[in-house]
């Protein structure tokens, strides 16, 4: 029988899982049944993954929560120069789902000269996944995980992703609530009810106008998505992150730092050491002050066999991600860009359909019209004549008539799994909206008078 074990364990040592390793993003089996829907791009969360890293150094600033993981350095690459690239994940699992990343983002951060730039890619993006050919960038989490999302963003942007972050976008809520919430000037009416939502029914019902907002009230902020579908939702996001930033670099978030702890610490996956994240979160923050710099993936909306995709433009795209390391790009990558333009552009297919965007969600996304229209009049031949179509697809239940319907399975605003080749939406029930009440209530928060969003 061997002795038993005498040693006194130190009480001040931290237990061994929590500085050696990362920890899982996901929480046990018991709390995963519990989940709710969360059909949302919770933006504020990646930016609070930077607050809790920060305050978590400040308390244990002789360990490191996670080991570094050295990247293998790929070809046909720019080079990020003393700037750093993280790849910022929101990801949305529910029982018996591998999940997809419902939020994808790319901060380049400059500590030394406390610079950050933030590049927003909606989920939609039509890009190629290798082993899988073409696909929605999101369905690469649920191919491979975190690591062939990452080597799809890096085709894609032609930068190689130095380290990333995963977050759970389970508890936005709680979150949003830790922070003392958010204020929001609503830009116009938004209603909409979905008696068949996970939760027991969804109402959505919001009034224009300044708000100052709770968890509950930003979630349905943040979900409804109108007739622009998820570039829409994405322009009213990245001016909820800007909401956001103003409450979080404000002292008055100082007494609230324990309880955003509390509710983030556990959603957190990340290969960034502490003392990187503390950095990161001063050149956030310097950023915010300066005027954080926030840009959408050059592209334009499109449906490809019915389905709605953001079909990105290569040749923008990389120039934009060179302007913002500084650097040029090099005559390899020139030359692998226009073959892959080329074998984007004839894998689309001549009955494509492109999606107009009003002008006010092209302001706030920083869209160029000229730019986005370039390259599509060969088409308006072909689309002559399909608007009647659109219409009538569009009021049958397609993505755009439901503020969460994606490809696949509309009522739960999720595509059809990777394993399956089914796209025929017909075989789920897309709920409508229903018609307002006749006598609506009022708005569920008080306008702020005198205050205009940022």
């Amino acid at each position: 029988m061997p002795a038993p074990n005498t040693k006194k364990r130190d009480e001040n040592r931290l237990p061994k899982r929590e500085y050696n390793k990362p920890q899982p993003i996901y929480r046990s089996r018991r709390e995963r049944q519990r989940k709710k829907k969360t059909n949302w791009l919770p933006i504020v969360l990646l930016v609070l993954a930077f607050i809790v890293a920060a305050v978590a150094g400040a308390l244990f600033a002789s360990s490191s929560l996670f080991d570094e993981k050295p990247v293998a350095k790929k070809t046909e690459m720019m080079a990020s120069g003393d700037k750093t690239v993280v790849m910022l994940m929101g990801v949305d699992e529910r029982e018996g789902d591998v999940g997809r990343s419902d939020t994808l983002m790319i901060a380049t951060l400059d500590p030394k000269k406390k610079k950050a730039a933030i590049l927003s890619i909606p989920r939609d993006t039509r890009v190629k996944i290798q082993g899988h050919g073409f696909d929605k960038i999101n369905a690469a989490y649920a191919y491979g995980g975190h690591k062939l999302t990452q080597n799809t963003v890096e085709n894609l942007l032609g930068v190689e992703m130095e380290h990333y972050v995963l977050i759970n976008v389970n508890a936005f809520t709680k979150i949003i609530d830790a922070i003392g919430g958010v204020d929001i000037n609503v830009e116009k009416r938004m209603y909409y009810e979905d008696p068949w939502d996970d939760n027991g029914g969804l109402v959505i019902n919001l009034y224009p106008g300044q708000q100052h907002m709770d968890g509950k009230t930003a979630i349905t902020y943040v979900r409804y998505r109108d007739e622009e579908g998820d570039i829409g939702r994405i322009a009213r996001q990245q001016k909820f992150m800007q909401a956001v930033m103003d409450k979080l670099t404000s002292p008055a978030i100082i007494p609230r730092i324990p309880a955003i702890i509390g509710e983030v610490v556990d959603c957190i996956d990340t290969d960034l050491s502490v003392k990187q994240m503390i950095e990161f979160m001063s050149a956030l923050k310097d950023a915010q002050a300066r005027g954080l710099q926030t840009e959408m993936l050059p592209g334009k909306p499109m449906y490809i066999g019915g389905i709605s995709y953001w079909l990105p433009d290569l040749s923008k795209l990389r120039t934009t991600i060179a302007n913002t390391l500084d650097v040029e790009i090099s005559s390899s990558l020139r030359s692998a860009t226009e073959r892959e333009m080329l074998e984007y552009e004839s894998s689309i297919p001549d009955d494509a359909q492109e999606i107009p965007l009003n002008e006010a969600t092209r302001r706030q996304l920083g869209l160029d019209n000229d730019k986005a229209e370039d390259g599509s009049k060969d088409k308006d031949n072909r689309k002559a004549g399909q608007s009647e179509d659109m219409d009538d697809e569009t009021e049958s239940g397609s993505y755009l008539s439901d503020p969460y319907a994606e490809d696949g399975d509309p009522r739960h605003g999720r595509a059809a799994h990777p394993a399956s080749d089914s796209t025929d939406s017909s075989a789920h029930h897309t709920p409508a909206s229903l018609p307002e009440p006749s006598a609506p209530a009022p708005s569920p928060t008080v306008p702020s008078a005198g205050k205009t969003a940022n």
